[in-house]
């Protein structure tokens, strides 16, 4: 699997978004694959840390607007994580190529 990051128009994005991902898959069954969804935001924290959202899907009930994960761990929310680190790790070296290309 690689990850792709998809630069944020920042026209009409909203605040605090910088990218998007998608998750290319290269082998095995997924083989040829790809699943998108996954944005990384700025945090508005003090500690600025980035955030990455997973693919989810709205739905409404009585008029109210909820939504649930698309992607969800089998048994531990720990595989979450390592999948949030490998965006954030894709993303951090997209930010550093392309400061190296201006």
């Amino acid at each position: 699997m690689t990850v792709k990051i998809v630069a944020a128009n920042e026209q009409a994005s909203p605040a605090g978004k910088l990218a998007d991902a998608e998750l290319h898959f290269v082998e095995g069954a997924l083989d040829g694959l790809k699943l998108i969804g996954f944005s990384i935001w700025e945090r508005r924290s003090p500690s600025g840390r980035r955030n990455v959202t997973f693919p989810a899907r709205t739905y409404s009930v009585n008029g109210e607007r909820r939504s649930y994960a698309l992607l969800r761990p089998i048994a531990e929310s720990e595989a979450q994580d390592k999948l949030r680190d490998a965006i954030l790790s894709a993303y951090t070296e997209h930010e550093a190529q392309t400061a190296l290309a201006r």
